[in-house]
């Protein structure tokens, strides 16, 4: 599984990769596309840990959610269970397995400034710095995904899971989005993904 691993990410983080592998002893699998994440982490009941990095995301997009999500497993040893799953020791844990792979041989130079911006304090979830979550989508294969950035105001969009919205206004860092069917306001992040609807 490992070599088939290292198909997903950069040639030069290879190595790092492998020895942090190595020394967790870690089950990684990777997944078809999910909507709601990237990847996740979990303890399974046969105290094996397991982590799961989606198969759709570029090398880049895929490094950093394979370290974050190790860096859930390190939290975890190191800590324990009785943590925030994304407070102060997982961001520490992040930032400190990250900073060996912030390097012009692994990252492009462009990337490189929004990276070490992010990871002076690492976010839940990438998709929440909207500036390096843009920078990365553009080493993603083209597509023809829509997101809420691209949704015209007052026009309607479909979720994946079928909920229809109306775009609104936008707040500091979110969409304002009503929801047809409740009539509740949700924010929305500008990168979600979703469907348009034909007027």
């Amino acid at each position: 599984m490992q070599n088939k691993l290292l198909d997903y990410i950069p040639e030069h983080a290879h190595k790092g990769i492998q020895d942090l592998l190595s020394m967790d002893n870690l089950v990684v699998k990777i997944k078809s596309e999910r909507k709601t994440r990237h990847g996740d982490y979990r303890q399974l009941p046969n105290n094996r840990h397991q982590i799961t990095v989606n198969s759709n995301l570029n090398p880049y997009r895929f490094l950093i959610t394979l370290i974050h999500e190790i860096a859930h497993f390190e939290t975890y040893n190191k800590y324990g269970r009785f943590i925030k799953p994304h407070g102060k020791e997982w961001k520490y844990t992040f930032q400190h397995l990250m900073l060996p792979f912030l390097r012009p041989d692994i990252f492009p130079m462009d990337l490189l400034p929004l990276l070490a911006k992010h990871f002076k304090n690492p976010k839940a979830s990438s998709d929440t710095d909207l500036q390096l979550a843009l920078a990365l989508k553009q080493f993603s294969e083209p597509n023809d995904k829509t997101y809420v950035y691209d949704v015209s105001l007052g026009q309607a969009f479909k979720l994946y899971n079928g909920k229809v919205f109306i775009k609104g206004n936008k707040r500091r860092t979110r969409f304002e989005c009503l929801e047809i069917k409740t009539g509740k306001l949700y924010l929305f992040n500008p990168n979600a993904e979703v469907e348009l609807l034909e007027e």
